[in-house]
């Protein structure tokens, strides 16, 4: 008997060790965390692609307004790590997200960037029979080329983890999200149970991102715990921003020199900047406030008119028209659905081409149809390869000037590479050109290079 007290008070005091040894984990654990939001303003956070008044700060809270459709990032990048926030729509049914291990920028005609969201959305947006491909008591889920192994109870497309247990409040309540990520898996806690678990995610660093979608959000008592590194390859490392600031912003044309003859053509239409290629200005492109010298430059367009056949002319690799066997220029027909560029420093001439002719976009037409210039200078200019994607697909830019030095990649593929400009302005404006074409652009960012 004596033996089997003895036996209990040794189990009893390993208890008692165990608790008090989790306890004290715990409470360091959370004297580990850090404030992400310091209630005051938004200090420590950086819009990708919304406007200045997207997300504020109001009585210690952070508020989406929901206008436009982006994200707005951490300065720095996280890998391992415990994110505990409070959240709550003020509108039944609203959207909004938090994005983890994000790129810097948005994707390719997308207001979102690469990574995994965690959904954030108010139970009025459950309609019966409209949401067996989500939920909203926390779903997990990568978005835009990130990959991740979906676990437990999985969404009719095989990509989300779901919730185990609908947790979530109804607006206006208050939620509390507890996210650990660690090594590639998410664990999301919902109003203090873990729910939602997602496997081999990559990437498993990048930004986090708070998500502006439509309607107002709350967040607030946002902190993280930073946990050691498990040493992530390169691939698995998410974009950086590398300097960019967004030109158009979703809410308005601020920015940009709005004449009123382009008021209802260019149309800001949430991430998009929307043309229908007839505006009353005089001058009918869209021209930026600033000026700029060196710099690098980032925009997506993609055609919107149903493309007719046309034939259009061939030309060579060194700039030349091609010509056929009666020596008359060679067209070939091809899908057009419209023209249109990018003007640099500004001048008409120094114009990155968008358009449908087989020779691909992003050459300078001003500087190849020029015979005044030299052989090299009109080879320079002409595409190296048609990188275009197929029309009514959305298409990035990457312009870089540098000097008279430009380099245009185009989806990817340098089309464009360290060409001369001789006589280009030193400085000038952008300008988003007017063909009477209809076209839409979005996620545009410059960079100025020192």
């Amino acid at each position: 008997m004596n033996r089997e007290i003895r036996s209990l008070q040794i189990l009893v005091l390993l208890t008692l060790v165990g608790l008090a040894t989790l306890a004290t984990h715990a409470a360091d654990e959370e004297d580990d965390f850090k404030p992400l939001f310091n209630g005051k303003d938004l200090s420590g956070w950086v819009p990708i692609n919304v406007a200045p008044n997207t997300f504020s700060v109001r009585d210690g809270i952070i508020v989406s307004n929901g206008i436009p459709t982006g994200l707005m990032r951490t300065e720095k990048q996280y890998e391992n790590f415990i994110i505990q926030l409070e959240w709550r729509h003020m509108k039944p049914g609203g959207n909004a997200g938090l994005f983890v291990w994000g790129d810097g920028l948005s994707a390719v005609g997308s207001p979102f960037a690469r990574g995994m969201e965690v959904q954030i959305l108010d139970n009025g947006f459950n309609v019966k029979g409209r949401n067996e491909w989500y939920t909203t008591h926390g779903d997990v889920f990568p978005v835009l080329g990130s990959t991740m192994t979906p676990t437990g109870r999985i969404s009719s497309t095989g990509a989300r983890s779901f919730p185990i247990e609908d947790r979530s409040k109804d607006s206006p309540q208050w939620n509390h999200y507890r996210l650990e990520g660690r090594d590639g898996v998410l664990r999301l806690s919902v109003n203090d149970k873990e729910v939602t678990v997602g496997k081999d995610c990559s990437p498993r660093k990048g930004y986090l991102c708070l998500e502006s979608e439509g309607s107002e959000c709350h967040f607030r008592n946002i902190r993280i715990c930073e946990l050691p590194s498990t040493n992530p390859s390169a691939d698995e490392i998410a974009e950086p921003s590398k300097g960019f600031v967004p030109l158009y912003t979703g809410a308005d044309l601020n920015g940009w020199k709005a004449d009123p003859g382009h008021d209802g053509h260019w149309k800001p239409t949430d991430w998009r900047l929307v043309y229908d290629g007839k505006s009353e200005a005089q001058d009918k492109n869209l021209w930026s406030e600033k000026e700029y010298g060196d710099f690098a430059m980032i925009c997506d367009w993609r055609w919107t008119r149903k493309p007719e056949p046309k034939p259009l002319p061939v030309i060579l690799p060194n700039g030349e028209p091609a010509v056929d066997d009666e020596g008359q220029p060679k067209l070939e027909e091809v899908p057009d659905a419209g023209d249109s560029g990018i003007y640099l420093r500004g001048n008409s001439k120094s114009q990155v081409n968008m358009w449908c002719w087989p020779i691909g976009s992003g050459e300078v037409y001003g500087y190849r149809s020029d015979k005044s210039m030299s052989p090299e200078v009109r080879a320079g200019v002409t595409p190296k390869k048609n990188a275009d994607a197929p029309i009514g697909k959305w298409n990035r830019f990457l312009i870089t000037m540098r000097g008279d030095r430009l380099t245009v990649n185009l989806n990817g593929e340098t089309v464009i590479e360290d060409a001369q400009l001789p006589g280009v302005p030193e400085r000038g404006p952008i300008a988003l050109q007017h063909h009477g074409d209809p076209i839409e652009f979005a996620n545009i960012f410059v960079k100025e290079i020192e």
